[in-house]
This record gives C-alpha cells, structure tokens and sequence, in this order.
C-alpha cells in the first residue's frame, strides 16, 4: 500500500430532532464538512427536522503523518435563503485524527450536536461513519456547493488485509484534546472476545429513524480517548469512552439511544440471556442398592456444561430447591437433560432422565410471577415411563431475574468443581455493613479500693476492654484508697451488640506485673445512648472479685470496691472506617439524624478486558475473577467466573445517594478459595480498583468507560486488565442536593466535640476490623484482605512516593501564585511597556474607586468559569500514574513501601533508610527554621531586642502617621504602586532598604542549641 493512496471516508447518515430555525416549526438542514483546508458540503433537505442523507465524500490526506494533528468538522445549518447563500446555525461535532480508523472497523454514530457560542440553540443528533480507505480506485469527491451522493459498498470490497494494521500506526502519538472532542479507537481484544461469546444485544442492528439504513452486521465497540490536559500519562494508562449497546440502548456521548420503546430495570448492563432449570424435589424414587435405600442427586447437563445438586442419603422423597443457570451464548446443544442418579462408592447408578428441547422452553420477564414448577414421570434410558417423578422449572430469563443471584452458573463451572463448598464461594452477594457506633467511656475515681498486700499503697489503674479493643488509664498512687483518674476512652462497636464492656481495676505489684483487684462487666444493651452533646448521667458500679472466695470469708471481709463511670454510646458522630479522602458516607450513626436522599447512584459492571493470569491451573496461566463495590452500608460482589481472561458480569446494582462529596470505589479481585494449593494462604489476589467520586458526575449522563486497572507492585506500576463500567448518578432532588452544599460535611458532634488525629486513626483501624469480621462470617465471604484493600487502610503509612507526589500536588497548587509574581516582576521590569502601562492605568483607577476593586475581581472569576465552562471536563477522574509519581520511582523506595509493619528488613537496609529520612527531614527543618526566623524578626520590630533598630522602626512609624494624617489615602497609594512598578533604570541592582533593614534584625537561632 502506498500511503499516497490515503483517503479519508464520511458518510453523512442522517441527523435527529433538529432545532426548528425557519420559524414555522421546522428547518431546511445540510452538513458542511471541513478537513486540512477542503470542504464539501450535502444536499439540502427541505422542511426535515430528521433529515437523511447517506451521502458519502472522501478527502484527501496529504500527509499521513500529520493526520493525528487534523480534524474533522461537520456544521450542520438551516439553509434560509439559496439564493443569498443565508443561512442560520445547527449545530457542529469536531473529531480529531486519532478517531480515524479503517472501513472494516467503522460504524455509524450519533454524535451529539455542539454549540458554537454560550447563547446558541442547539439541539439534536448527527450520524456519522468516518473511516480510511486506501483503495486507489476511489477518487477524493469534487468540492462543489452541493454534492450527488454516490455509494461506496463496492469500492471497499478490495481492501487490503494489512489497511488495519497500518492505519492503526498513524495514530500512535498522545496529542491533547479540547473538550469537544472524540476520540474512537477499536477495541483490542473484539476479536479474542467474538471467538467465545457474541453479545446478544448486537446481534440486531441498532433501530434507527432513517428507513434506507440497512442492518450491518456486528461491529466492535469503539473507544474514546480521553487525555487528562493537566497530567498527561501514558496512552495505555488513560481513561477510555465506550459506546456500548446496554439494556436500554446504545450509550453515545453519555446519553442512551434506546433501540425500541421498552426499557429494562437493568438497562446498564448487556443483556444476557440464561437458561434457568429449578430442581424442586423428587417423590417415590426406585431403589437401586441392595439394602433398598437410595441415595439421589440430580444432574443437569447441556452440552459440555454439567450442574449437581447436593446428594441426600436414604431418601427416595428428596428436596433439593436449587437452582441452575446455562449462559445462553455459549450452549451448544438445543437438548436439556436432567439427569437422577444415586450416588456410590464405585459408580453412580443410574436411576431416570428428563430431555427438554430448548426450542420449546418459555420465555419470563420480570415482573411476570416466576414459572410454577411442574412433576415430571422419569424416563430411562430407552425412552419409557418409569417410577418416579421429578419436580422442575424451565425457563429462559436475563441477569434481572430473581433466581439470578443464588443460581449455580455455568461460566463458574470447571470439572474440580464438584463441591458444594466451593459454590458458595462463586455467587453474587449484596452485603450490609453493620451499623458501627462510638461507646464512650469516662473513668472518673473509685472508691475503697482493697490490695491484696496491704502493706504498701497500691498503683493501681483501670484497663477498659471492648471485645479486641484494650485501653489503660495511667497509674496512679492510691494514698487514700480512693483514686482519681478522670480520663475518657472512645472505643468502635458493631451492632448487634455482642461484646460486653469489661473494667478491671489492676495493681501494679511489680515490674510488668498486674494483680486485678476487681472487675466490672457492663451489657452494651443496657448503655444509653445520645446524638447530640447532652450531658451523660455518672453511675457507680460495684466491682466483683475476679476469682472465688469462700462465702463465709466474703461475709467477713466485705468487698465494697466502687467504681464511678460515665459511658454511653455516640450516636451524633460518623464512624470512619476508610480514608477520609475516599469516604462513601458521612451520614451519623444515629438513624434520627439522617437526612433524606438526594439521588439514586446506578452501577453497571460489564467486563474486564485483557486480564493478566493470576495464577497456573493444569500448566496454564488463568484467573478466576469477581469484582467488589463498595458504596455507603451496602457491598456488593458479582460470581466468579472461572478461568476467562476477559470475564463478563453484566451485573447492575443500585445505591442511595445522601452526599455529593463521596466516592463510590470498584474493585476486582482473583478467587484464591477454589482449591488451588498456592503459597499466599489462599488469599484472594488484587487486580486493580477503580474510584469514582459522585460530585464529579452529571446528573442524568450515562458515563460508560473502560477503566485502567492499575496496581502498585514491588517492581513498580503494572496494568493488570480495563475494567468496563456503566454509570448514572440521578438527582431525585435538586433543592436538597444544592442545600448539602451549604452544610458541614461531617456531622455536627464532630465539630462540637472533635476528635484527635490520633484518636481517629486508632478508631478507623478498629473500624475496619470489625467491618472485616463481620462480612468475612457471611456466605460467600467476603475476605479481610478485600476489605483492606477497599478500605485504603495503608494510606496514612509512610511512602517516599507518596511524599513526593505530595509535594509536587502542592506546587502544582502554588503554581499559580507562582505565574502571578513572576507576571508582577515583569510588569516592575518593563518586559513589555504597552502591559505595563495598561496596569498603571488599571491601577490608578482602582485606588481612585476602591468600591470597584472587589467587583472586578468577583466579575473577573465569573468569566473565568463561564470561559472553562467549555473545556470542562467530560468524564470521571481516574487514577494517574503521573500525579502518583509511580512511573520512575525507585525500586527501593518502593520496597520501603511495601514493607510490613513494623519492619521486616534487614538491619543494614533499615540503617541506610533511616540516613535517608534523616537528610529529606534535615532539608524540611531547614526550611521550618527559615520561616520561624522571618516571623521572629516582625516581633522583634518592637520587642528591642536590637535597641537601634526599633527605635529607627519607631521613629519611621511615627513620621509615617503624620504624613498619612495630612495625606490622602489614594494618593500615598498611588505614588507607592507607581515607584514599585518604577522603570528599571530608576532601579539599583542591590537590594532596597527596607530588606536590609528587616534582615539586619535579630531572631531567636542565637537561643538554640
């Protein structure tokens, strides 16, 4: 192929639901299309707010290399006057040269129509199909006003089977992009995923609105790229824009273009459609041992795909109540067969059969009521009616179904998997966190405290105990028997209330040596309870002994020891149990203080793509996938599928939105609980997470993307797959939501009565342990890893990385103010006079009308924001490797980060680590001293310190209120702005006077040591 031959393709489809611009309800629409300085133009089509063209025109690419660079714009306008050449504007889409791809993998889209202007019309849709052909047979189209549309089917049936490749090479640069811009790119991995399943949703063309469309047959999904401007990072590291065919239609451009007038609860995800088979039970099973008992199960088999129930022993009336589902796509029989059997020690034996041809199997859709099953007479294997009868369900049905989530699936089946035990480990679950409170504990005195020797002052403190949670007060010496401690504890508990709060009063009787004097256990379910700062009623609790006594020596010596307490639980705080930063819930645990919900948060998690191998199973490298999201009370976790390197879930779940400001966090995971003898303890391994704040996200918009799964390992920063998700955040009300933005972000008893730093730390870690505990008892559990690792409980250990991404954050922060002195330095040099004197000018007029001042900086931000407004950005932030400063980090830096703690190196290694953090700290004390000695000096203007100078600063002070006395305010700041902004030639090179003066003045380093 000579690249010479290069062509680029448009066929104008058709455009819908245009503004009406002729004043009679309708308008007179045609396309103009521009690309590298030629222009073609369509026909108009009168009177048509759908016009159709299916017009094709090819311009021609001078310079292939320089086609990532270009792009193409389509205007579309209302033709007012053709004789005059009026005309009144439609709308336009701009798609830059990195979207080109080759005919074969081209598709129709609807692009949304842009405007031009803040104040233009514009509504509407315009169909696409843009694409590079090579063939030399197509001659570029003749550049005249109007255009005869002429097709192209023919001409493309010659390409050449290397076009893809080498079209695919142009564009491999990262070129930045404005905020009206798509990028398309095909998928990767299309080919690789039609070779085992094909989406039942494409296997129709898309319903358009234009009659001469034809169906095409199924087309990859097309990508868009898109480049954060900021912080750019590598192309296989971005974030992806997807135009998926969902439930509810094709998604472009974030809104959804529905195929047909029904529309799915599950309209995020694909459909897929199951095969679901319900084995009820059995009756009046035949015996087949020799003993006459039967021990049956049932098998239910289509093609290569085989589910078992779990067997019962001696019992010919068994009840099973399970559930199978078949994916539909990967059938390849159209015969069901299920299959009773008694199990044996040798050979199972036979004992009858049912056949069903899924042809003739119904169809349910929800919110149909569910298929009542039916008895079926036994067959054997002839073909002829036995005893016994099976009851069953068969039906076809979509991931919506209410038998989906506890069916037994066959993209989780694998020959080892014959356990039920490890089913339980595969399924979707919807989990609740428990609902965590603070108990609150003030250990004020006790009284009468007995020691065990007394001849010596007991040392005594009270340790507090709360389930795994210790607390001690300090030591104190008891002289009178009755000491005072009036210290508070804050400990995190779990509802339902298991553990009981447990105080021992100890003596320290020796070194590391406590003897209990007695101890107290109070039920949390006999606590009171506050959401606000009320005052807690103190109580005295008797203490008993810790081990027991003869009764008669108790009635002697009487154990009167008290103690005096304050405990409650908080109900006015929200129990931290992630990082602050990655909060998916600031509401209070007290139910009386929530407020009502301000949206609905819809995920669809769809597919991961590329995988890398988690793990060997028979001499391959394979992986065994779920994800987890985590959002607010409620986890969910989609089944495993096993051993599929591009996995499909097609789940959708829901959440309740109570607060913009949090984020809703996607993780995924490889099962290690199927029987794999690995060396990791059978933890389940992380791929990659994904997080997506909620205030980021348009109300009502479709944002489906494919996310880089992006993880930190000791070798550095690795792309484990791209996580495909579908979401909408919906505004139920738009008057709370802007309200929340005008309230606290924490509840109120944080800000009455906030905790320490430390204090939140501890109480986060307690947080996460008992969340963990609480979902890894749940069937299937769901891991203290995963819950770690969705939890971000690391964040807050020390990362050189960390510490350097940081700092860059900060001076990309202060980079502003940075540009703003240097923009002032070259103002006060003349760099360029015209500037300079504009801001004289500029300034002179403020300080003559000080009330304007503030306005023009108000006025000055609103046109700021209303200019960003354009370039806003159009889809969810996403982890960047950039900002992370994960991509040349040091190998040993990130051992550091890895390491355990406390530390599991090596003592040499530690020493060389220490050095290190001794220099970075060394460099950031130099730089806290710097700026104590500057404020040291202000103080020392009129401390007198330096005697000289402050009496030279006070005589200036003086002389400085007599002339502003008798002076004008506008006219003193008039001469000090214009002998600031002083022509350089007026200017010493040497510093002026009042720096000399303030550096001559003394600070405190003389005091140090």
């Amino acid at each position: 192929m000579t690249m010479s031959n290069l062509k680029l393709g448009v066929q104008v489809v058709s455009a819908t639901n245009l503004m009406p611009k002729d004043g009679q309800g309708s308008s007179s629409a045609f396309v103009e299309l521009h690309f590298d300085g030629q222009k073609f133009r369509t026909t108009t089509k009168e009177r048509d707010l759908n016009p159709v063209w299916n017009e094709t025109f090819y311009f021609n690419i001078s310079d292939p290399s320089n086609v990532p660079n270009l792009a193409l714009d389509a205007y579309a306008y209302n033709n007012i006057n053709a004789a005059t050449h009026t005309r009144s504007f439609l709308g336009k889409v701009r798609l830059t040269g990195t979207s080109f791809v080759p005919y074969s993998d081209a598709v129709v889209l609807h692009y949304p129509l842009e405007k031009r202007g803040l104040f233009s019309r514009v509504k509407g849709e315009l169909g696409l199909k843009v694409f590079i052909t090579d063939d030399p047979s197509i001659k570029s189209s003749n550049p005249l006003p109007a255009m005869e549309s002429f097709t192209h089917s023919e001409a493309h049936a010659t390409q050449a089977p290397s076009m893809t490749q080498q079209v695919q090479n142009l564009f491999s640069g990262d070129k930045a992009e404005s905020r009206h811009t798509f990028h398309h790119l095909p998928n990767p991995n299309h080919q690789q995923q039609q070779q085992h399943f094909t989406a039942p949703v494409t296997e129709q063309a898309v319903k358009y609105t234009v009659d001469e469309m034809k169906a095409e047959p199924p087309q990859p999904v097309k990508i868009v790229r898109m480049h954060s401007a900021s912080s750019s990072q590598p192309v296989d590291y971005a974030l992806k824009e997807t135009s998926p065919f969902l439930g509810g239609g094709q998604v472009v451009g974030g809104r959804v273009i529905r195929v047909d007038k029904l529309s799915s609860t599950y309209d995020l995800v694909e459909k897929m459609q199951f095969l679901f088979v319900r084995v009820v039970k059995a009756r009046e099973l035949p015996a087949k041992d020799i003993t006459g008992s039967l021990d049956p199960y049932v098998e239910v088999k289509v093609g290569n795909y085989k589910g078992i129930t779990k067997h019962f022993e001696k019992k010919q009336n068994p009840e099973w109540n399970e559930v199978f589902a078949f994916a539909r796509e990967r059938m390849q029989s159209s015969v069901l067969e299920v299959v009773v059997k008694d199990k044996d020690l040798v050979k199972d034996d036979f004992v009858g059969i049912l056949k069903f041809d899924l042809n003739e199997v119904p169809t349910r859709v929800p919110p149909d009521s569910p298929l009542a099953p039916e008895w079926y007479r036994l067959e054997d294997k002839k073909g002829e009616k036995i005893k016994g009868e099976l009851m069953l369900a068969v039906w076809i049905g979509t991931q919506a179904d209410e038998a989906f989530p506890d069916a037994w699936h066959s993209d989780a089946a694998t020959p080892a998997d014959i356990a039920a035990a490890v089913s339980t480990h595969i399924r979707s679950k919807v989990y609740h966190a428990p609902r965590l409170w603070y108990v609150r504990v003030n250990v004020i005195e006790a009284q009468d405290v007995i020691p065990g020797d007394k001849s010596r002052f007991p040392e005594v403190h009270v340790k507090v105990q709360l389930g795994n949670q210790v607390l001690k007060t300090k030591t104190v010496q008891a002289r009178t028997m009755s000491p005072l401690w009036n210290e508070e504890f804050l400990f995190v508990v779990a509802e339902p209330f298991e553990d009981h709060l447990i105080l021992s009063v100890e003596d320290r009787v020796g070194p590391n040596k406590d003897e209990v004097i007695g101890r107290a256990m109070i039920p949390l379910n006999s606590v009171e309870k506050r959401a606000d700062d009320r005052p807690i009623h103190n109580r005295w609790y008797n203490l008993e002994k810790p081990v027991a006594v003869d009764v008669d020596q108790l009635k002697k010596d009487k154990f009167s020891t008290r103690l005096h307490l304050r405990v409650c639980l908080d109900g006015g705080y929200h129990v931290l149990d992630e990082s602050t930063h990655y909060s998916s819930d600031l509401r209070p645990t007290a139910k009386q203080l929530w407020k009502p919900s301000i949206g609905i948060l819809e995920l669809g998690i769809l597919n991961v793509d590329g995988l890398h191998p988690m793990k060997t199973r028979e001499g391959k490298g394979t992986s065994d996938t779920y994800c987890v999201a985590k959002y607010g009370h409620k986890w969910v976790r989609t089944r495993t599928i096993i051993n599929s390197p591009c996995p499909r879930y097609n789940e959708q779940y829901t959440w309740e939105v109570y607060d913009p400001a949090t984020v809703l966090t996607v993780g995924v995971f490889d099962n290690g609980q199927l029987g794999e003898k690995s060396g990791n303890g059978n933890k389940d391994m992380k791929i990659g997470k994904v997080r997506i704040r909620i205030s980021t996200l348009e109300t009502g918009r479709v944002y489906t993307h494919t996310y880089p799964l992006l993880v930190l390992h000791p070798s550095g920063v690795k792309k484990m797959g791209e996580l495909h998700l579908a979401i909408r955040f919906s505004c139920t009300s738009l008057v709370n939501m802007m309200y929340i933005y005008s309230r606290p972000l924490l509840p109120k008893m944080h800000y009455v009565r906030p905790l320490t730093v430390l204090q939140l730390d501890m109480l986060r870690h307690q947080a996460v342990n008992i969340v963990a505990a609480r979902l890894s008892r749940a069937e299937p559990p769901l891991r203290k890893e995963v819950v770690e690792y969705m939890s971000d409980v690391d964040s807050h250990l020390w990362s050189m990385r960390r510490s350097k991404a940081n700092f860059f954050r900060l001076m990309t922060v202060l980079s502003g103010l940075f540009a703003v002195g240097k923009w002032f330095g070259d103002v006060r040099t003349w760099k360029n006079p015209i500037t300079t004197v504009l801001v004289h000018v500029l300034y002179v007029m403020l300080v003559c009308f000080p009330e304007l001042i503030l306005p023009t900086i108000f006025l000055y931000m609103f046109l700021i924001g209303i200019w960003n407004y354009r370039y806003r950005p159009q889809y969810p932030p996403h982890m960047n490797t950039r900002i992370s400063c994960a991509e040349a980090v040091h190998p040993d830096e990130l051992d550091e980060e890895f390491d355990t703690f406390p530390t599991s190196r090596s003592p040499e290694l530690v020493r060389m680590r220490y050095d290190r953090l001794r220099s970075v700290a060394g460099r950031v004390q130099t730089v806290v001293g710097d700026v104590a000695t500057q404020g040291e000096r202000i103080q020392a203007l009129l401390s007198w310190r330096d005697p000289r100078a402050t009496a030279i600063f006070v005589l200036f002070c003086l002389i400085a209120a007599l002339v502003l006395y008798v002076t004008p305010f506008q006219v003193v700041a008039v001469v000090a702005g214009i002998y600031l902004m002083r022509h350089p030639r007026f200017r010493h090179r040497l510093p002026s006077v009042p720096i000399n003066f303030f550096r001559r003045l003394p600070a405190k380093t003389d005091s140090m040591l």
